[in-house]
C-alpha cells in the first residue's frame, strides 16, 4: 500500500471501529483520535507499548524488533505514532525504540510545564533502560533532533549516529506562529510548515489546533521557553561532537528552514545534508515514502540519496 494513502485508511478504519464515538471524535477532537490511530498502528505492527519508571515520572515508548537499535524520536507537541508509517519497513531490519518524549503521549508529567531538562532526563532513563548497553542510530524531527544532538555531546559512547530531520540544537528563532489563537492563524501556522502543494486540512482539524495551543503539550512545553537556552549547542560545542551526523530536511519548511540546516552543516564536522523537495517540518508524515527512502539511505540500506549535499 502506498503510503500516501495511509493517512485515509487509518481514518476510516479508526470510524469503522469506534462508531458513533469514533466519529464523534473525529469532529471535537480529530488531533486525539489521530494520535489514538496512530498508536494503535505501531501496536498492530509488532511494538509493544512499556512504561519505564524515572526521576521525572513514568515514561511510555514502544520497542520491538530485531537487529541494531533505531531509535525515533518525535517533536514538540507530537507523540511516537508520528513514526507509524515507517514503521512496518523499519522493523523488518532493526531494534526499534520509540519514546513518547516527557509530557507528551503517555508519559510523565500529564499537566504542567514540561522543561527541557525534564525531557532530557526522561530520554536517558528510557534509553539507559530499553537499549541496555547497546549503541544506537538515534533520528529526531525538530525537538527530537534536538535532543538527539543533546544526546550525542552527553552521551557519545551510546550513539553510532545521529539523523536529524529539520532540527537541532543551535538557538534559533522561528517565524511561523506555533500557537494559533483562530482558525485562520491555525491555517496560517500550517502553510509554514508545510509545503504549499499539500492538500488543505478540515476545518475541524484547524479548530482542534487552536484548543491545543492552550492546553496541549506544545503550550506546556513553550511556558518554559526561559530555560530552553542552557540546553542549546553552540556552533563551537556542535564542531566538537565525534558522532557522525545526517540531515534530512524538508526544505519548504518555514519554521526551521535550509538555512538552518545549512548552519548546522557548517558547523557539524563531516556531515552531510539530505534535502527533500516539496516538503515541509514533519518529513515522516507529509512524504513518508520520499522520507523512509532517503532515511534508508543514510542508513545504508538503499540507494544512496542524489541530492546529498556534503
Amino acid at each position: 500500500m502506498r503510503r500516501s494513502r495511509w493517512l485515509a485508511v487509518v481514518l476510516l478504519a479508526g470510524l469503522a471501529g469506534q462508531g458513533a464515538v469514533g466519529r464523534c471524535g473525529m469532529v471535537d477532537r480529530p488531533l486525539e483520535m489521530w494520535a489514538w490511530m496512530t498508536r494503535q498502528t505501531l501496536t498492530g505492527a509488532g511494538l509493544k507499548q512499556v512504561e519505564v519508571p524515572t526521576r521525572v515520572g513514568p515514561q511510555a515508548a514502544f520497542v520491538g524488533g530485531t537487529g541494531p537499535v533505531l531509535v525515533l524520536l518525535h517533536g514538540a507537541g507530537d507523540q511516537a505514532g508520528t513514526w507509524a508509517p515507517l514503521v512496518p519497513d523499519l522493523l523488518q531490519r532493526h531494534t526499534l525504540i520509540l519514546p513518547d518524549l516527557a509530557g507528551h503521549g503517555a508519559s510523565a508529567p500529564a499537566t504542567g510545564p514540561i522543561e527541557t531538562r525534564t525531557i532530557v532526563e526522561g530520554l536517558e532513563a528510557v534509553l539507559g533502560s530499553l537499549a541496555a548497553g547497546r549503541r544506537m542510530t538515534v533520528v529526531g524531527n525538530s525537538l527530537g533532533a534536538w535532543m538527539a544532538m543533546v544526546l550525542a555531546q552527553r552521551h557519545p559512547e551510546w550513539i553510532d549516529r545521529v539523523v536529524a530531520v529539520n532540527g537541532g540544537a543551535l538557538k534559533h528563532l522561528g517565524s511561523v506562529n506555533l500557537l494559533p489563537r483562530s482558525r485562520e492563524e491555525a491555517r496560517q501556522t500550517m502553510a509554514g510548515l508545510r509545503d504549499a502543494s499539500a492538500p488543505p486540512l478540515p476545518d475541524a482539524v484547524l479548530d482542534d489546533m487552536v484548543r491545543v495551543a492552550r492546553e496541549g503539550a506544545l503550550a506546556r512545553f513553550s511556558a518554559t521557553a526561559a530555560t530552553m537556552e542552557e540546553w542549546t549547542l553552540t556552533e563551537a560545542q556542535l564542531g566538537q561532537l565525534r558522532v557522525p551526523l545526517h540531515l534530512i530536511w524538508g526544505v519548504s519548511d518555514q519554521l526551521m528552514p535550509l538555512a538552518y540546516a545549512q548552519r548546522l552543516l557548517a558547523a557539524l564536522p563531516g556531515a552531510k545534508l539530505v534535502p527533500l523537495e516539496r516538503c515541509g517540518h514533519v518529513p515522516q508524515a507529509e512524504a513518508p515514502d520520499r522520507f523512509l527512502a532517503a532515511l534508508k539511505g543514510v542508513l545504508g540500506e538503499g540507494v544512496a540519496p542524489s541530492g546529498t549535499i556534503r
